[in-house]
């Protein structure tokens, strides 16, 4: 009998909840984010729960001292605002070891991925949506976050000018990340195996990750791929018509 991948952990979905998926934030490259958050606090966007669904940042690292400094203007606003309405953090392949740098924020490691929520009396599964891709991967996003890996990398990256991550965000910078990924649904009904729909009785899969903004239909369960806020400031927020519906706004 196939394991279930489920998180132990659960939690409930808010009425006008808002989801955020990849924004890639980099200063003086990509900022929108930043303009989103604002509008956030100001209450130009009204919402009880902020969803972010990893990938936030082209690279924040907890324990990699230059990330941290580069963000620490993003990183307080998402502080601020967490005492005001709640939000969860769902790390990323870009931005990960982040509890310390969120203590009022439910961040949600890769570890505990996919976390099952309700709303009404539906299941969702969410997740930043880079699970699933095999033993290497899996081994090497262990290993990046291994506490004594990031240690190493630090001292390096602070005793080499920032080497590192400038070589990382340089790269990030000049990386086309809206390019469409073809022949997709075939991907996604091959992963979906790995999350044992019939088993976990999900309602709703979602996921981020890929940058298309999608949906599928797949053995009785909904596919929501969350489009990329990089390209193209798009978020979504939640509703309730007898079926779970996930409506797109331009930030």
């Amino acid at each position: 009998m196939r394991q279930s991948h489920l998180s132990p952990m659960h939690h409930k979905i808010k009425e006008g909840a808002i989801f955020i998926a990849d924004a890639h934030y980099q200063n003086e490259v990509r900022e929108s984010f930043y303009d989103f958050l604002l509008k956030v606090q100001t209450q130009e966007i009204e919402t009880s729960q902020l969803i972010m669904i990893g990938d936030m940042f082209d690279l924040l690292v907890g324990s990699i001292d230059y990330t941290v400094k580069q963000n620490q203007k993003l990183i307080t606003l998402i502080n601020k605002l967490s005492q005001k309405i709640e939000i969860l953090y769902f790390e990323g392949n870009h931005d990960f070891d982040l509890q310390k740098l969120f203590p009022t924020i439910l961040v949600i490691p890769i570890s505990q991925q996919p976390l099952l929520c309700t709303y009404h009396d539906k299941k969702i599964s969410l997740s930043h949506g880079d699970l699933h891709q095999g033993w290497s991967y899996k081994f090497y996003t262990s290993w990046i976050r291994n506490i004594f890996a990031l240690k190493i990398l630090n001292f390096l990256d602070k005793n080499f000018n920032n080497f590192i991550s400038k070589n990382i965000l340089q790269e990030q910078k000049n990386k086309d990340i809206c390019k469409k990924i073809e022949n997709f649904a075939q991907i996604i009904k091959q992963k979906s195996k790995k999350y044992d729909i019939a088993s976990n009785g999900f309602d709703v899969i979602c996921e981020g990750h890929y940058h298309m903004n999608e949906e599928y239909s797949l053995e009785d369960c909904q596919y929501r791929l969350f489009a990329s806020y990089a390209c193209g400031n798009i978020y979504f927020s939640i509703d309730f018509k007898g079926d779970i519906v996930f409506i797109p706004h331009k930030g």
